[in-house]
């Protein structure tokens, strides 16, 4: 199946027949230049940027067809998803409420995300310590990596104990530190990277970072859709108005494995550096990708999602993509009371 990521400003997303085109007007010619299409039955989402235009005959040929639109700025914030008429799926919001309103069911969950978390965080330092990667600069400080990661598996451990969200929130903000400190020594100063920091983000690795949460997000959301969560109630994150809680939830123990590996490999091997980035000099938006780093950005974030693991639940190899939709029928499960207990995927 496919992702269609439309980030040619000014195109256009039409029907013909059962097929979705993507059209762009020539400035010379003015003809209309194809840049994509498909057969609807083979799309499983569309992802548009800034500005394109999405017809009505293909958004409801779209809906029709329980394909994902998504709209995003062309810097890559999350603005909307549409959706056509979706199966109710009332016993599993009112279960998702129940675990939610549940401190101590809640807790429970939470801490299994956390700790897969925080696993992969670990995991992704010393994976890097121990195979640097030919050509990655700066070389890694191993000593640096491993000390960040003793850290972060001492807060992975104390999470455990941790008696109520708050306390729970506090060891992974303890083990963020730690991780986030590491991978500042794995990048060349130029990036200019301290620490994460975003709304807005101050430097190009920061932007980088939350140009693929943003991706990483839509594609939790879609996945969620798909078995008929509500991404709104959640565990681990604070329920408040417009929060998609349960898909922040979902989408920590992919943090690292998805989006802070692709962003680090593109960073370091110098795929993309810091002078690619357009620097606005305004205070609400300092850095922006651009046109040109999209498509790079875009592609190797979609080869990963592509790419296979073991998915430890189920002790079954997947897509990373499919890990997803895999996360949220476990979630589904321990909601309705058909599995004992959350587990998170670890690599």
């Amino acid at each position: 199946m496919t992702v269609f990521h439309v980030h040619e400003q000014g195109a256009v997303v039409r029907r013909e027949v059962e097929q979705i085109r993507v059209t762009q007007k020539e400035p010379t010619t003015r003809k209309q230049r194809l840049l994509a299409h498909a057969p609807v039955r083979n799309l499983t989402q569309i992802v548009v940027y800034g500005n394109v235009q999405v017809t009505t005959q293909a958004t409801a040929l779209l809906m029709a067809h329980r394909v994902d639109l998504v709209f995003m700025t062309l810097y890559g914030k999350f603005l909307a998803r549409v959706v056509g008429i979706e199966d109710q799926f009332a016993q599993l919001h009112q279960a998702q409420m129940r675990l939610s309103g549940s401190d101590q069911a809640a807790l429970a969950v939470a801490k299994k995300i956390v700790q897969a978390k925080l696993t992969n965080q670990r995991n992704t330092l010393q994976h890097i310590a121990t195979h640097p990667g030919g050509g990655a600069t700066p070389a890694p400080d191993v000593q640096a990596l491993q000390k960040a990661a003793n850290s972060i598996e001492e807060m992975r451990r104390a999470s455990s104990r941790a008696t109520n969200v708050d306390s729970l929130r506090g060891f992974e903000g303890r083990a963020g530190a730690s991780y986030f400190g590491a991978i500042r020594t794995l990048l060349d100063s130029l990036w200019r990277f301290e620490g994460r920091k975003f709304y807005p983000a101050p430097d190009p690795f920061n932007a980088l970072l939350s140009f693929g949460y943003a991706l990483l997000q839509k594609d939790m959301t879609a996945a969620m859709r798909i078995v008929g969560l509500d991404p709104h109630l959640g565990c681990f994150h604070a329920l408040e108005y417009g929060r998609p809680s349960l898909t922040l939830d979902l989408m920590e123990e992919f943090r690292p494995l998805v989006v802070d590996r692709v962003m680090l490999t593109l960073a370091r091997t110098g795929v993309i550096a810091p002078t690619d980035f357009t620097f606005t000099g305004k205070e609400e938006r300092p850095v922006e990708l651009g046109k040109a780093l999209l498509p790079k950005v875009i592609d190797a974030y979609e080869k990963q999602m592509a790419s296979t693991t073991l998915h430890t639940p189920s002790s079954q190899e997947n897509t990373l993509r499919r890990c997803l939709e895999l996360q949220a029928r476990i979630f589904a499960r321990v909601a309705m009371g058909e599995r004992r207990e959350y587990e998170g995927v670890f690599a």
